[in-house]
């Protein structure tokens, strides 16, 4: 008989499998893309297809019972509201994992776990932040300008004095005594 064989412990005791559980399809939810070892992967990949599951259909069960397992309102909302819908022909097979190679550390099997619709950031939304830096350059030299206009006030350090002689040592001092 083969009782009890329906998840990979992970080497972790049962709350702290299931808070790293919770954290990991909430992170999954939230950036629609995650990195993380293996064995994790899928284990977070059975919990986030059933609750993108409950969530193409939005009713106040199906929330509460998600909501026991995000405790986050706003990724909440954006599985009821983004997620599910925009997965609502597809029939299951929300996520991917993209084998990535071994961690440098421990040589762990390390993965990509995606949704599957998820698009990568384009050449254009790089542009964006670009030209929000060239709108923050002129407001950072002109702070520059004002904190260079209060300055020429400000007085220069005075000249360190020399150091004074070192004190001799108790033993020193008796044999400087004799000598003389």
């Amino acid at each position: 008989m083969n009782h009890r064989t329906g998840f990979n412990p992970l080497s972790r005791t049962t709350a702290h499998r299931r808070a790293m559980s919770r954290n990991m399809v909430t992170s999954l939810f939230r950036f629609e893309r995650i990195t993380t070892t293996s064995s994790k992967a899928k284990e977070v990949r059975k919990a986030a297809e059933k609750l993108i599951t409950r969530s193409k259909v939005d009713t106040v069960h199906n929330r509460r019972i998600a909501a026991k397992y995000i405790q986050d309102e706003k990724i909440l909302n954006k599985l009821f509201t983004e997620l599910g819908p925009r997965m609502k022909e597809r029939k299951g097979g929300y996520t991917r994992i993209l084998k990535i190679g071994f961690r440098q550390g421990d040589a762990a099997d390390m993965v990509i776990l995606e949704l599957v619709d998820y698009k990568l950031p384009t050449e254009e939304s790089k542009e964006k932040p670009a030209a929000k830096a060239k709108k923050a350059e002129p407001k950072a030299e002109a702070k520059e300008a004002k904190s260079e206009a209060k300055k020429p006030a400000a007085k220069k350090a005075p000249a360190k004095k020399a150091a004074a002689p070192k004190a001799k040592s108790a033993k020193a001092a008796p044999a400087a005594e004799e000598a003389k």
